[in-house]
């Protein structure tokens, strides 16, 4: 199924504290202050540099022919001497210059060589000049009360609203966020099951009169990536209703009762806009046993859970209202969530087959151009275990490395590469082999291929490279020949064997082991002890699940106790998991003996290509006398359908 994108209207901007904002703004405006301050000192320095003389003095200067031009302005006088240096002086206010100067015995000749200019300030200019000073001040202060208020204003705004509730919603008219069920691929029972759902918000008479009440709430449950907020989501694009988008965690705050309060204030605008659908992903956060001591264990989390218990199945019912909640933990949920009455329809969401994951691909290739060799078929064979994320990432991975070629069309190279990156990460082209390890990892990886290739219940080999990618060294890619969904003991026996097969190939080959096979290993040991503590597949201890070591084991009341195997039976299980561990690997000897020759020739030819594809491989498994198994033809889904398949 898809991947969920899990969008909806854009949160709200996140708001700092409020006397931290405040102290910004006050820093900020004492800033502004000294600038001012700053810029009027350096113009009262610049006035300051012109001297300023008496009007006795002026008159002596212009007697004796030292002033060249005077500049009149109201009664500021700008004198310039012969020297160009410059003075200033007041005149008289009753009296004009040239009588002033008279007063002071300087003769009319001497006047006459003097340049005399007037200006005369504009009312605007002599207003600004003489008010400036005096209102500038008022108004700084003035701003600086306003700043402080709309701060205060703000932080007890921020305070009273610290219970609402941080819900996207989005609204049915919004045709860039809608999405329906045409848009979500595979998931054919849960979307026959959410149906019932989409056709109660479109017309809930039809239930009404007859009776029915709709399942007030429906947990969405599968791994990540499955789709569980994409398809609630479209039930809400279908039934054309507002959809309330919120996380379990944005509930729970340091606080006691803010949650409580945010699940109230959430109720309340989804009964204001009924009908509606609200959506709580990741519903464990808050939704799991109470008085366990699991998740924190605090009460705040508890109150929350208390009070949607209480508006899902309380005093007033919700006629128009539908609860969904998305988890992937199920298993820790309070049983009052499950009860009749709240969360009492769940809709299981598996991981995707082949089909599911080519309609899928189609969907996420919509905008994309490919090539003429691209088939989603291949693509969807080779990607078992895939969830609806993980191929929405491979097919904008093989964009990506499209673009990053400057071509114009994803090409079906680009998906397959992207198929390995997805899932053992990068090529680590830096990472150089030396030849003693290149032929170490060629055998060890040839020797997987080679063991899975002549066990009866191995999956079939697609690919074997010595080129690195993530961790690994080299890689081989097995898949199986079609869906399953049930696996045998005797499959499990033949994967620990072939998962053994480079391990037995260096033994065999070189003499001695290396770390290459740890992570072989480990995962055969782990698949052993399942066998035989989980699935009842040992023969000596029957059909018992054993919890071998400590476990904490929760109750359905919530206690959490530990429980123990006896050293006895511990002992018993090492011992069977020893012996299918070397029984693997004794068939992993016998198979790489057999086709000692076999394995000399197709490592050596490992060495030279570095990269062997599953055609290639079939062709050397036959020249070296080994029959390969045998690969349905995929047949894609437009072919099938129109086939009546």
């Amino acid at each position: 199924m898809a991947s969920a994108g899990k969008t909806g209207r854009k949160p709200p901007p996140i708001r700092g504290n409020g006397w931290g904002a405040l102290s910004n703004q006050l820093i900020l405006t004492f800033f502004i202050l000294f600038l001012i301050s700053l810029g009027y000192s350096y113009l009262s320095n610049q006035s300051a540099q012109s001297e300023q003389i008496p009007l006795s003095e002026l008159a002596r200067d212009v007697q004796t022919g030292q002033v060249k031009s005077i500049i009149i302005s109201g009664d500021k006088l700008e004198i310039t001497l012969i020297n160009d240096t410059k003075k200033i002086s007041q005149k008289e206010s009753e009296a004009s210059l040239t009588e002033t100067l008279r007063n002071y015995n300087v003769s009319p000749e001497a006047l006459a060589l003097i340049a005399v200019e007037v200006k005369n300030p504009s009312g605007w200019g002599f207003w600004l000049l003489n008010l400036l000073p005096i209102v500038l001040p008022v108004l700084f202060v003035l701003f600086l009360f306003w700043m402080v208020s709309r701060q205060l204003r703000g932080a007890s705004a921020q305070a009273f609203s610290f219970g609402q509730s941080k819900a996207r919603i989005t609204n049915p008219d919004d045709q860039k966020q809608r999405i329906t069920f045409k848009d979500v691929a595979g998931a054919k029972e849960a979307k026959e099951e959410l149906t019932e759902i989409v056709d109660f918000l479109k017309n809930p008479k039809k239930f009404l009169e007859i009776g029915a009440r709709i399942p007030k709430g429906v947990l969405l449950m599968g791994g990540p990536g499955t789709g569980k907020t994409l398809l609630a989501r479209a039930v809400a694009g279908e039934a054309h209703v507002p959809f309330f988008y919120i996380s379990g965690s944005e509930f729970v705050e340091m606080f006691v009762g803010v949650g409580a309060s945010r699940v109230r204030d959430l109720f309340n605008m989804a009964k204001r806009a009924a009908p509606s659908i609200v959506f709580i992903d990741e519903i464990d956060a808050i939704g799991r046993h109470r008085g366990s001591g699991m998740g924190g264990g605090n009460d705040e989390r508890e109150q929350t859970l208390n009070q949607i218990l209480v508006e899902m199945d309380g005093f007033e019912p919700n006629e128009k209202l539908i609860v969904m909640a998305a988890t992937n933990r199920p298993d820790v949920l309070d049983p009052a969530l499950l009860r009749p009455g709240r969360f009492d329809r769940r809709v299981v969401i598996d991981l995707p087959d082949i089909k599911d994951r080519e309609e899928i691909l189609g969907i996420h290739a919509k905008n994309k151009p490919l090539g003429e060799d691209v088939k989603l078929a291949i693509i969807a064979q080779r990607t078992p275990g895939f969830s609806g994320a993980d191929l929405a990432n491979l097919m904008n991975e093989g964009a990506i490395l499209a673009a990053r070629e400057n071509r114009i069309k994803v090409a079906q190279y680009d998906l397959i590469r992207s198929i390995e990156k997805v899932m053992l990460g990068p090529e680590r082209k830096s990472h150089v082999l030396s030849e003693k390890e290149k032929k170490i990892t060629a055998y060890h990886e040839m020797g997987h291929a080679l063991v899975a290739s002549v066990l009866p219940n191995a999956d079939p080999v697609h690919k074997v490279s010595i080129i690195s990618r993530g961790h690994a060294a080299g890689y081989t890619l097995k898949l199986p020949l079609e869906e399953r969904r049930l696996q045998s003991r005797q499959e499990f026996l033949d994967d620990i064997a072939v998962s053994l097969g480079g391990y037995a190939t260096e033994q065999i080959v070189f003499g001695d082991i290396t770390t290459g096979a740890s992570n072989d290993i480990q995962v055969s040991t782990a698949l052993a002890r399942d066998m035989v503590a989980r699935y009842g597949m040992s023969d000596s201890l029957g059909p018992v699940a054993l919890d071998v070591g400590g476990t904490s084991m929760l109750t359905p009341r919530g206690a959490i106790v530990e429980k123990f195997a006896s050293e006895a039976v511990s002992a018993q299980v090492d011992k069977e998991v020893s012996r299918i561990m070397n029984d693997g690997l004794a068939r992993a000897h016998e198979v790489l003996s057999k086709h000692r020759a076999a394995l000399d020739s197709m490592a050596h030819e490992l060495v030279c290509a570095e990269t062997i594809e599953h055609e290639e491989f079939d062709k050397l498994l036959v020249i070296n006398g080994i029959q390969p198994k045998r690969v349905e033809p995929v047949v894609p889904i437009a072919e099938s359908e129109a086939a009546g398949v």
